[in-house]
Order: structure tokens, then sequence, then C-alpha cells
């Protein structure tokens, strides 16, 4: 799944032995009617950490991550970004600001081009009159993922672990700090699971990435996360080292449906 290509990207040291917090979430609330999605949620996510974010479904995790990237308004809480408050900025600002995201489902534009695609994240990250500069930014993404002689190819047809790729791609064209990644691993096999794990690695330690990862694979997520937080019904659970969660009675009974012994 992954190329062995030229990194071009801008690269940043290696931070990840640092414990210091890029994203912080603190008491974050979201209702929507009379349904708490997300209620009172806090956690935080050391620089330069893989750390992932599991529940069972309807857990409020891609919600979560909707907030977080401005796309829902809180009903209460706060979301700091490197100390400041997410909240004091227009909701456009996540992006510039250094976070970038994938989606649940592919979301791209299948009769454009797979540059186009990703022109349009790059442009998001940067002032878009710097057009020279937001093409290059796109290229060394597609280089970094191996895809840059799909360039000019249109999306559609491409099989489904290419268009995570090519997802994953615009999503690293805005040179984010922060990359929040929505169930990245849903629909691939066995091997492109594994491959994708070893990309994990990679972008954090080539890129200085900190990550943020929503995911049901729990072989992937408990193999590359460095912390892990749970949620279940909109709460917070557990929060920990993957071996600390796997053993968590909490845990065990949010995904048996049974108490833990």
């Amino acid at each position: 799944m992954v190329s062995g290509a030229h990194v071009e990207l801008e690269s940043l040291p290696p931070s990840h032995e640092t414990a210091e917090t890029l994203l912080e979430v603190r008491e974050l609330t979201r209702r929507f009617g009379g349904i708490v999605a997300v209620d009172q949620v806090s956690f935080c996510v050391p620089r330069g950490a893989i750390a992932g974010l599991i529940g069972p479904n309807g857990a409020g995790k891609t919600t979560v991550f909707n907030l977080v990237t401005r796309l829902y308004a809180p009903d209460g809480g706060d979301i700091l970004f490197e100390g400041e408050s997410l909240l004091s900025f227009a909701p456009h600002e996540a992006a510039r600001r250094g976070i970038g995201r994938t989606f649940q489902a592919v979301q791209l534009f299948k009769t454009m081009s797979v540059l186009e695609n990703v022109l349009l994240g790059a442009q998001s990250g940067i002032r878009w009159r710097d057009e020279h500069r937001v093409r290059i930014h796109a290229l060394d993404a597609l280089d970094y993922l191996g895809l840059a002689h799909f360039a000019e190819r249109p999306v559609m047809g491409f099989p489904f672990a290419t268009l995570k790729r090519i997802e994953l791609a615009r999503a690293l064209a805005r040179h984010p700090r922060l990359l929040l990644l929505d169930e990245p691993a849903s629909g691939l096999n066995h091997e492109e699971a594994e491959a994708f794990g070893s990309l994990l690695h990679r972008l954090r330690d080539d890129l200085g990435l900190t990550i943020l990862l929503v995911e049901h694979h729990m072989n992937l997520v408990m193999r590359v996360s460095d912390v892990v937080h749970v949620l279940d019904f909109g709460c917070r659970i557990a929060s920990g080292t993957p071996a600390e969660v796997r053993s968590d009675p909490r845990v065990i009974e949010a995904y048996l449906g049974v108490e833990a012994q």
C-alpha cells in the first residue's frame, strides 16, 4: 500500500519523546436535540504521539472529530490546540492552524484528477494566492505516498485502498501538525491494514506529526498507538496505554456487552 518514494514534505524533528500536550479536550459536550452525543469528554494528545480514540458504534468518536475540526460547535467545554482555545477562532481556521483530517467515508470528487483533489486540500492550509506553493505541497504529498504517477488520472476507477491514500495525501498537503484519521483502515484487507500501520509510524517519525486515530480495527489501534482513549455512550470510560486499556473491565464490558468478572 505504501511506496518508498523520496520524502520531500517539510519534515520536522521527531518529537514523540516529549510529553508536551498538543491537543487538549476539556469537558466537551455536544447535544443533538435530546440526545447527548458527547458528554463532558476530556482527554489529551501528547505532541508527537499516535493516540487511538475507540469505542462501540455510536460512542461519539466521529462527533469528537467534528468538534475538534469545528464542523460542529460544542454545547459546552473547550478544545485547546497548542495551548490556545480553538473556539476563539473562526471554524475555517482549524486547518490553517495545523489540523488535518480524513473522513469515515471517502470524500473525493471522482471526475476530477488525483492532483486536483489533493490541491483542494492544500489550498485550505495555505494562502490560496500562492498557487505555485500549493501545487508543490500537493505533488510532495502524492510523491510521499507513492501516488505521483497517478497525478493526472481521474479518481474514478481506482481501488478503494488507493482512494484512501489519495484522501490521506489531501490531508497531508495541508502540512498539518495534528492529523485526525477517521477509520482509515476500514475496507482494507489484512495486508493493507498492516502496511497502513507501518505508514502511520513513518508519518509520525518522518514528518513530526501527531496523530489521533478513530478505528474499529483493534489490532491496528493497539499495535500503533502510544495512548488509547475509550468512549462509550458519549462518555470517556478509560485512557491509558494499549495494555492498560485492553485489561480495563469497563472497556471489556463496553465491547462484549457483559459485566467483566
